[in-house]
């Protein structure tokens, strides 16, 4: 365990006003492994972003919302990576 925790936690500066506080998550098993993912409804908040990302119109509170949903898919993918290689020991 000291091996996987060698990768630092990362931090959440805050919550994206749009992230609904039921139904964010979806959990589905992989390989005996329970992963997390963001559901439908924030993955096509998510998507709306970018799209205006690339067309250069985001505002800054846009801006400010997808820089906290780019923390928290860090952070879902570092707790679905140590769970994973916890499930391998």
């Amino acid at each position: 365990m000291s091996q996987a925790l060698e990768h630092q936690i990362p931090k959440l500066h805050g919550l994206p006003l749009t992230l609904p506080r039921d139904g964010a998550v979806q959990l589905e098993l992989e390989e005996g492994v329970l992963v997390f993912r963001v559901s439908d409804v924030v993955q096509n908040r998510i998507e709306s972003l970018l799209n205006k990302q690339r067309d250069a119109s985001l505002t800054e509170d846009e801006s400010q919302e997808l820089e906290r949903y780019e923390e928290i898919d860090d952070y879902l993918s570092f707790t679905n990576r140590m769970l994973r290689n916890l499930a391998q020991v």
